[in-house]
């Protein structure tokens, strides 16, 4: 019973870190701080100092985050100087109060604003800010500063040895983890098809073969973000990538002809023949991703090609889920050769796009938000000291997180609500296990460990477990440092309390951005990356230049998860208003639309596939036309103009190749979803040739701010 409740956590794990990323991270900064406690406490140093060496070893695992192993040597290099010189300036300021606030405050707008420089400037951001305030909780002096420098050199010393010697990341095993991840999801794909199939498409099963999709297309985003440290050619990245986007576009579409072949009366034998079909799929995918070469000379997979590929005038019953089957197993086929660094049957792929500068001084949504955690910062120095004047740095810590990464009001209302939730429920563990564990060395540190674990393992997916681990280790720490008490919990919630409504107040009252405002900013950035798509597809189409479309597709997927992020407190249970959450999903159910026909169309098309036809033409300036009417009607509400509605009929024949009608008919449904998307931003369609009209507003449209 033990081994099977154990194999089921270890799956459960794998199956929310599919890389083991989060996992070695977590474990990295748990063995980091167990080396720079074993080097620091032999030599008789005092708990404060050992401790500042821990948590240099756990801010580095927690926040450096560089993809090459050159780069995160050049960052722990920089968090021991922004360290130093945090924990110099807090042993300074506590000693001139309230020189300390004052330092406090304009750190968390270094904090904020260091954000727009990615990994780097977020890991240098959050290890000075978390330095500070550490020293401010250790109530650390001036005269400590050299020891307490000497041990944070231990604590990223320590970390160096773990990230580079102990642990260090092998993207080899961490792509072959992904993959198999990834063949897991894809399995599950199918078995919900089979499942959907057998059952004659009820609700249900149509629910759990959406969520299946769902998943696999996360799989496919973190295979992307992962083959980058694997690949060192950038052109082998990019055929991966295709590959593996060509994947999930053919187990997206088996999903549609599962559902279009359970709205058809099929003979029981032919459902039960599909059903099969499916299952002994299933039982080929699997297995381990480096046996495909076994599977592909295996008779199941054979048979499922050949009786796939036959779809023409003598087409019987079920024969688009044979061919959909068959679309899949050798999509399959080729991404794991290529993962396996086969390119022989491989044209040669196009180059990467360079990445783009981000500028050093600018005034955008980090900026503000650097801003109004400043003023927020003010307010609980102010209120965090009405509260307690020895611990009022609880509440600046609580501005800061609830303003990392938050773009709108909305979002750091939620972010705080999360926060207080995860501070409450964290008090009482602390409490609890403090209780227990009294007096009691060993089971302190092991509960400390497990919650250093916690911390950084769901850091990135919960911010609600993460606070309850920050808290409950915080709780864990009085204890170690002889300062427990009940009141020091409730000081400490009331301080959250404190920072949370400071946080909130200079989001709502100081340089305010609506929810609204932020969604229309993102989605206008997809916009025009979706005009960007559709103008180099058809050149790709036409012949005239071989672009890479598939990359483009992806900045496509990034834009709508952004989307996704932003309209949260829109679509959040916490949002009161019905109007407001319909209106949220709305748009973001189109734009996934969008993105969706933007992927199928960059998987099938090829150089010169549709040149010289007149409908490419028609199709794409009627898109890019309605992109320029909607982008007009966000950036200047009540502007004329309409969405040109696309005709009845598409233009597609018998005639036409199969991968002609694919792109051609993938065009059509993202003409559809363009349009779609004017009714969100109060532009009617209207039909006939590309001209401009009046925009209305339609009741409801403005309600969604």
């Amino acid at each position: 019973m033990i081994g099977a409740a154990l194999e089921t956590a270890v799956d459960r794990l794998r199956a929310s870190d599919p890389g083991w990323s989060r996992s070695r991270r977590a474990l990295s900064a748990v063995l980091g701080i167990a080396i720079a406690v074993a080097v620091l406490v032999p030599t008789g140093q005092p708990l404060t100092v050992v401790l500042v060496g821990a948590i240099g070893a756990m801010m580095a695992a927690f926040a450096i985050s560089d993809p090459e192993p050159a780069g995160q040597a050049v960052s722990l290099l920089l968090v021991f100087v922004v360290g130093a010189a945090a924990l110099t300036a807090a042993s300074l300021g506590q000693g001139a109060p309230p020189l300390d606030g004052v330092v406090f405050v304009l750190l968390i707008f270094v904090a904020v604003y260091a954000q727009r420089f990615g990994p780097r400037g977020i890991a240098l951001g959050s290890a000075s800010f978390f330095l500070f305030f550490f020293a401010m909780f250790l109530q650390t002096r001036l005269a400590q500063v050299p020891t307490l420098l000497l041990a944070l050199g231990v604590g990223l010393t320590a970390n160096a040895v773990v990230r580079f010697v102990v642990l260090p990341r092998r993207a080899g095993r961490e792509l072959l983890a992904v993959r198999r991840s990834f063949r897991t999801r894809l399995s599950a794909s199918v078995a919900a098809a089979a499942g959907h199939l057998a059952s004659g498409g009820s609700a249900r099963s149509d629910k759990q073969l959406r969520r299946a999709g769902d998943r696999l297309h996360e799989a496919v985003l973190l295979i992307e973000d992962t083959i980058g440290d694997v690949f060192d050619d950038p052109k082998a990245t990019a055929l991966l990538r295709r590959r593996a986007l060509e994947v999930e576009l053919a187990a997206q579409w088996l999903a549609i002809t599962t559902r279009r072949v359970c709205g058809d009366a099929l003979d029981p034998a032919v459902r039960d023949d599909l059903v099969a079909r499916l299952h002994r799929f299933r039982s080929l995918i699997e297995r381990d991703p480096r046996e495909l070469p076994v599977i592909s000379d295996t008779e199941e997979f054979s048979e499922l090609l050949v009786s796939g590929s036959r779809l023409g005038d003598n087409a019987e019953p079920g024969d688009e889920v044979r061919r959909a089957i068959a679309e899949l197993a050798l999509a399959d086929l080729n991404a794991q050769r290529i993962a396996e660094r086969d390119y022989s049957a491989e044209p040669e792929p196009p180059e990467e796009p360079e990445p783009e500068r981000t500028p050093l001084l600018a005034y955008d949504n980090q900026t503000r938000s650097a801003i109004q955690a400043v003023l927020g910062g003010g307010l609980a120095v102010l209120g965090g000291e009405l509260v307690s004047h020895q611990r009022w740095y609880w509440a600046v810590l609580t501005v800061f997180v609830v303003f990392l990464g938050a773009s709108s009001a909305g979002a750091t209302l939620i972010k705080s609500a999360r926060r207080i939730v995860g501070t409450v429920v964290g008090i009482f563990a602390g409490a609890l296990c403090a209780l227990v564990v009294a007096e009691n060395l060993p089971a302190t540190i092991v509960l400390i460990l497990a919650c250093v674990f916690g911390m950084v393992f769901f850091a990135r997916t919960s911010q609600v477990v993460m606070t309850f681990f920050i808290t409950t280790m915080l709780g864990l720490l009085y204890s170690l440092l002889g300062t427990f008490s009940i009141d020091v919990l409730g000081v400490r919630l009331a301080e959250t309390a404190v920072g949370a409504a400071a946080g909130v107040l200079a989001a709502v009252v100081i340089v305010p951005v609506r929810t609204r405002a932020v969604m229309l900013d993102d989605v206008a950035t997809t916009l025009e990356d979706l005009r960007e798509y559709v103008t180099h597809t058809r050149t790709l189409l036409t012949g005239v230049d071989n672009v890479n479309v598939i990359e483009l597709s992806r900045i496509l997927d990034r834009d709508v998860e952004q989307v996704r992020t932003t309209v949260e407190p829109l679509t959040h249970p916490i949002s009161l208003r019905a109007a407001r959450r319909d209106y949220g999903w709305y748009v973001l159910d189109t734009l996934e639309a969008v993105a969706f026909r933007a992927r199928h169309i960059a998987a099938r098309a090829q150089p010169g596939l549709l040149a010289l036809d007149d409908r490419l033409e028609a199709v794409t300036t009627r898109i890019t036309h309605n992109i320029d009417t909607l982008l007009e009607a966000i950036r200047s509400p009540g502007a004329k103009g309409h969405v040109v509605s696309p005709p009845g009929d598409d233009g597609i024949g018998p005639h036409d190749e199969p991968a002609v009608r694919v792109v051609l008919g993938s065009f059509a449904k993202l003409d559809e979803a363009v349009g779609a998307l004017g009714k969100a931003f109060g532009v009617t369609p209207r039909t006939g040739s590309i001209g401009t009209g009046e925009a209305t507003h339609p009741p409801g449209a403005d309600t969604a701010g």
